[in-house]
């Protein structure tokens, strides 16, 4: 899941063309995060910093368990 959330956002940085800067200002993160996030390094990150990280860039993140 978490894997699946950054290549998403991922996708959605390389789609708005964002700088790493800006990434790091929308997000309020240092710019070394976004370096970590767009180089998938999902051992960086909690479930939970990915989908406040989604919601900031406009992606609606639901869970389904089934």
């Amino acid at each position: 899941m978490r894997a699946e959330l950054i290549d998403h956002v991922r996708l959605v940085v390389q789609s708005e063309g964002w700088t790493q800067a800006e990434v790091a200002e929308r997000f309020g993160v240092a710019q070394s995060r976004v370096s970590d996030l767009l180089s998938g390094k999902t051992e960086k990150f909690s479930l939970d910093m990915l989908i406040t990280l989604a919601s900031r860039v406009g992606c609606k993140v639901e869970l389904a368990v089934e």
